[in-house]
Formats: structure tokens, C-alpha cells, sequence
């Protein structure tokens, strides 16, 4: 079977959020996971920042990892994958030119929708890495990301920390992104159906939810009601991918069984006490 072409799994996407369906994404991470993803059915996948920054660099999610890096990986996966992959671009890799380029780069990648958030990243010297920029300099990041894209069917998501705010300032920041044009709205920190309801009263453009598991959000028809077309579970299929390689490792050595999970071998493996450590020496981040 034919690879899809990049502007053809970009209106999938399309298709995707003009539903009134809600989809959970496949956390894809290399070509083989992307084609796994597409056989068993998912309609879309994500390339997770923090995916990325372990599978490319075996880091933690400290806003290590670069632009460059990060494409290279979205293009590998770009070249066979048969789904639309939304790509994490955290905060555009810098100021509103920086996600100029990092628009550039992604599209020409493949990938068919990507995130820019409003974060403060890398964190500042004293601060912990939830805060998030003015609300006239996300709204000109935003901007500055459409005004880059050339092929208009790659979608362009605004994505925003609701939990980081309370809810007329949430409301304030996601209308504002709406009125600058952007695809669709990504939320994290959504804490219940009551708290979504609120943040979504004024959206008329689709919904994407990083929930993190939460099982307050679990009934995907509510969601739709709500105009959520995306949702992000996290990451499990990268952490399992992990544990299945620490097992069959630790097997052909003849060693015994860890009770260590899988998400605790990724912290073991991405040394994250001594980025920790680096962290707390050189940027004052308070635990």
C-alpha cells in the first residue's frame, strides 16, 4: 500500500476536526511505532515533545532538546506513516521568528497538524517551567505561525495551560487565539466536564485535550458534545516500549526480575536526578 501524500494525511486531519467525533491519539515515536499506529486502526498520532527529548537524547522534558533534533525525528516518521501525526513543537523553540522556523521545518517534515504553546521555555533562572508568556506576545507567536505556513491544510494549534489560570483569564487567552486564527485549541489542565464546559462556552473552533489520564474526562461522547476532537492520554505505548526492552535485556543476562515500572526506568535511564541536580545548581528551581 501507497504512503499517503503529506497534503492528504493533512486533510485527514482536516476531516478529523470538521467531525463530530472524538479521537484519542497513538504516541508515535519512530517510523515503526507510526506504522504499528496506522495497521491497528488509530485515525491520528502525536510526536510527543517529552517523547522526543527521551527517545532522541534521553533526557527528561527540560526543554533540551532542539529544533533540528526534533525534526529530524518528525521527518523519519513523516517519510511512512499512513496516519496524521500532530507534532508537540512546545513552544516554537524560542520568540515569535524562532516559531517562523519551526514552522518551516515541520511542514516540510510532514507532519500534518503541530502545537505551539504559550509556556515560558526554557525556564527562567528562579522559575519552575509552568509559567507562561504575556498574553500580546502568545497571540503574536501564533500569528507569526500561520503567517509562516505555506501549505494551508497543516493545521495550526493554539495550546494553552487552563490550569495554570483561572478560568476568565484562560477564557481571555483562548479567545484571543481564536480571534488570531489558529485551527484549533489545545487545553491542558482541564480539571472536570463543569471546568471544560466553561473554557469552551465561547470556542467556535475545534477542542484538543491533554488529559493525562484524568478520569474525570473519560466519556468521549461528552467530549464531543463539548467540541473536543482530539485527545491526548499520554504516552504508554513509549514507556511499555521501554520496559520491553529493559526485560529483554535484564533475560538474556540472566538477571532478576526489577519491580522497578516502566515509567520509573525511563527516569532511571534518562538520569533525570542529575539533570535534577544541574537544574537546582545552575537555575535556583525550587522542589
Amino acid at each position: 500500500m501507497a504512503t499517503p501524500s503529506q497534503h492528504d494525511l493533512r486533510n485527514d486531519f482536516r476531516a478529523l476536526l470538521a467531525s463530530d467525533q472524538c479521537f484519542f491519539t497513538a504516541s508515535v515515536f519512530d517510523p515503526m511505532s507510526a506504522r504499528i499506529a496506522a495497521d491497528l486502526g488509530f485515525e491520528v498520532g502525536i510526536l510527543g515533545g517529552s517523547v522526543a527529548s527521551l527517545q532522541v537524547l534521553a533526557a527528561p522534558d527540560f526543554a533540551l532538546i532542539t529544533l533540528s533534533e526534533f525534526v529530524e525525528q518528525a521527518t523519519r516518521i513523516g517519510r511512512v506513516t499512513r496516519l496524521p501525526v500532530i507534532a508537540d513543537a512546545d513552544h516554537g523553540y524560542g520568540n515569535a521568528l524562532n516559531v517562523m522556523r519551526t514552522i518551516t521545518e515541520l511542514e516540510r517534515a510532514g507532519v500534518a497538524a503541530l502545537t505551539i504553546e504559550d509556556t515560558l521555555l526554557p525556564a527562567q533562572y528562579g522559575h519552575k517551567s509552568t509559567d507562561l508568556i504575556p498574553l500580546d506576545e502568545g497571540v503574536g507567536k501564533m500569528r507569526a505561525a500561520l503567517e509562516a505556513r505555506i501549505d494551508p491544510a497543516m493545521a495550526i494549534i493554539a495550546r494553552t495551560n487552563a490550569g495554570q489560570l483561572d478560568d476568565d483569564a484562560a477564557i481571555e487567552r483562548v479567545c484571543a487565539y481564536q480571534a488570531a486564527g489558529v485551527d484549533a485549541i489545545c487545553l491542558v489542565g482541564v480539571r472536570d466536564f463543569e471546568h471544560l464546559a466553561r473554557l469552551a462556552a465561547p470556542l467556535e473552533i475545534p477542542l484538543m485535550l491533554v488529559t493525562y489520564g484524568n478520569p474525570e474526562l473519560r466519556d468521549r461522547e461528552r467530549l464531543a458534545a463539548l467540541g473536543v476532537r482530539v485527545v491526548v492520554n499520554g504516552h504508554a505505548a513509549y514507556f511499555a516500549a521501554i520496559k520491553a526492552t529493559y526485560d529483554c535485556l535484564r533475560e538474556q543476562r540472566d538477571i532478576a526480575a526489577s519491580e522497578l515500572s516502566a515509567s520509573q526506568l525511563s527516569t532511571r535511564y534518562s538520569t533525570l536526578d542529575e539533570y535534577r541536580a544541574w537544574a537546582r545548581d545552575y537555575m535556583d528551581v525550587k522542589e
